[in-house]
């Protein structure tokens, strides 16, 4: 056991009481995370190896140099943890940028695009089948659950309980869109809660290294968002019931509200990594997604777009998938609030 060179207390001992015994704890605990991660990488577990760097980074000062040089590390192993599920849905989907070619990745953008557009699409569509574990396993917690039929009633009273029921299922499968991305990142979150009358929520207890990960936290909601509206507008066209395309149509405006770049919502933090022209790009869609429909929303989300497209935060290499992300829920959402049905 180690003890204080100060006081000589044991590390083990739950009297810590001067600043060396913080200090020597750090250190030792760092220590024992390293060895963990580097185990993990051995073992080539990529899941294990970042969670381990990740609970380093909570010991960390943020300003200090280690921090930032472990932040790489959980960011390069992040990279590869999405190359990895890439892969392992569909090799063809990911076009990826050679080294010393700075400009291949908008260089195969038109080439790419589409069938990337595509395969979200389809991916949203079919992610009941393969995520249904997920969704249950949250239903599991119990403050999940209260709070979850607290807000049932609240919906219920105000509209009626089917279209309560369809409101409160859409927005939980948007927060577990949130709960797997964190889930496949490594980043330790609670399940959903709800707050009644004001949607619902995840709290982050580690927090994305980068506007990458921030993105593909960020848009995670709105992609499976899609689904749900996606799915109740199928059901509407199939059997012409109101209530279904009510669901559908309610859902996209509550995800395209979302999509808006600005405070702690989920545009925002998509729009952390892309680029000023990529941002620019998003803003003309918005616009003419808004000309189309003539959607109201759209005009809010659009000036935040703008606004944000002149923010000192633009990266210089915006990140493609979040861009395609991005543009897929804007047409998606846009075209689902055409449905002819009123809320």
């Amino acid at each position: 056991m180690r003890h204080c060179p100060e006081c000589g207390t044991g590390i083990s001992s739950s009297r810590l009481s001067c600043p060396a015994c913080h200090q020597l704890l750090h250190k030792t605990e760092l220590e024992r995370l390293a060895q963990e991660a580097a185990r993990a990488g051995e073992a080539s577990d990529l899941r294990l190896e970042i969670q381990a760097w990740r609970r380093a980074l909570e010991l960390l000062p943020p300003e200090s140099g280690q921090h930032r040089l472990i932040s790489e590390k959980v960011s390069g192993l992040s990279l590869r943890l999405e190359q990895q599920g890439e892969r392992a849905d569909d090799p063809s989907t990911s076009v990826r940028e050679e080294p010393g070619r700075s400009g291949g990745r908008w260089r195969w953008a038109g080439v790419g695009a589409a069938g990337l557009l595509a395969w979200k699409l389809k991916a949203v569509l079919v992610f009941v089948a393969t995520k249904g574990k997920l969704l249950l396993v949250g239903l599991t917690k119990s403050g999940t659950s209260l709070s979850m039929l607290l807000s049932f009633g609240l919906y219920w009273t105000a509209f009626g309980w089917r279209f309560a029921a369809g409101l409160i299922v859409s927005i939980y499968i948007h927060e577990m869109g949130h709960v797997a991305a964190l889930h496949r990142l490594g980043i330790r979150a609670s399940a959903p809660m709800f707050i009644p009358g004001f949607g619902a929520f995840v709290r982050l207890n580690q927090y994305p290294v980068d506007g990458r990960e921030d993105a593909r936290v960020g848009l995670a909601g709105p992609l499976w968002g899609l689904a749900a509206a996606a799915i109740a507008a199928l059901v509407f066209l199939a059997t012409e019931a109101p209530i279904w395309g009510a669901i559908a149509r309610f859902g996209a405006w509550i995800n395209l509200f979302n999509l808006m770049p600005f405070w702690q919502l989920d545009g925002s933090r998509g729009f952390r990594a892309l680029s000023r022209t990529q941002r620019l790009v998003v803003t003309a869609t918005i616009g003419v997604a808004w000309f189309v429909t003539g959607e109201g929303l759209l005009v809010l989300v659009g000036l935040a777009a703008a606004f944000r497209v002149w923010g000192s935060d633009a990266p210089e290499e915006g990140d493609s998938t979040a861009f395609v992300e991005f543009l897929l829920l804007v047409v998606a959402f846009s075209g689902l609030c055409l449905l002819p049905v009123s809320v």
